[in-house]
């Protein structure tokens, strides 16, 4: 069982798409259990094969803080057929990823994590055409508006890709506002990746903002070249495959709740 997740569990979540791509390369194993199931263990629930319970590559216990959530991930090992794909098992990838690469260095990730407020993606704006700027205005601002107003962060906004530094101490203020917990910080460095923005991973992770305004926030662009010309149908698949893993990371989010940051 151990080498079912070598790549795609063993590795912290700094990029959970080679992550999978990883895994989609990897032999798929035959099912060796019936049942996949919960069991209380120290620290909150494990997950049992056919009464054992699993355990990452080095060999460590994996050990889910929610209940619920360990339900779920249960429920990706009850749905698998006569082979194991890791690749439809993003909660499995994110308890791994969690128990091998954060645990024991969760201020380390959340530095790697921080260094996504030096070039967000909320802070490139395009200067034409005038619907578009809008579009980015009307996602985007609250967020920032926001990180300002709660957190103290003020960032600086710049037209076009041409990379703009930012204050020391915004970046400071909105490292600050990040969990300190290592299912949160690995959540949150999932849905950075995915979306391109450490602030709208906070925004989610504070109730500033629901899942599907992410989402649709870190699709902006890419949804108006849709509208204008149409919809490029690998660029779609890629788009659903990474749905699927920011879903996961919600559902992290969800089961280990992060309390609303007060202002400075």
């Amino acid at each position: 069982m151990r080498e079912l997740f070598d790549e795609a569990a063993g590795q912290s979540p700094r990029d959970p798409r080679e992550s999978a791509r990883q895994s989609a390369r990897t032999p798929q194993r035959k099912r060796f259990y019936k049942e996949a199931g919960v069991a209380e263990a120290e620290g909150g629930f494990a997950i049992t094969l056919d009464g054992r319970p699993i355990r990452t590559p080095s060999g460590r216990q994996v050990v889910i803080p929610s209940r619920a959530l360990a339900d779920a991930v249960a429920a990706e090992w009850a749905a698998q057929g006569e082979t194991i794909d890791p690749v439809t098992m993003p909660l499995t990838r994110i308890a791994n990823s969690v128990v091998e690469g954060v645990v024991d260095r969760v201020e380390l990730v959340s530095d790697d994590l921080a260094k996504y407020f030096e070039s967000d993606l909320l802070f490139y704006r395009a200067g034409h055409p005038e619907a578009l700027v809008a579009r980015e205005a009307t996602h985007w601002d609250p967020v920032l508006f926001w990180a300002a107003e709660t957190l103290g962060a003020h960032f600086i906004l710049s037209e076009g890709i041409m990379h703009v530094k930012q204050p020391d101490e915004a970046v400071e203020a909105a490292r600050a506002a990040l969990p300190g917990d290592a299912w949160s910080v690995a959540a949150l460095h999932v849905v950075t990746t995915l979306t391109g923005s450490a602030l709208l991973a906070l925004a989610l992770a504070h109730g500033v903002r629901g899942a599907d305004q992410v989402w649709a926030a870190a699709h902006v662009d890419e949804d108006w070249n849709a509208d204008q010309w149409g919809v490029d149908e690998e660029a779609a698949a890629r788009r659903a495959a990474r749905a699927r893993d920011f879903e996961a990371a919600v559902a992290v989010l969800d089961a280990v709740k992060v309390p609303a940051v007060k202002g400075p």
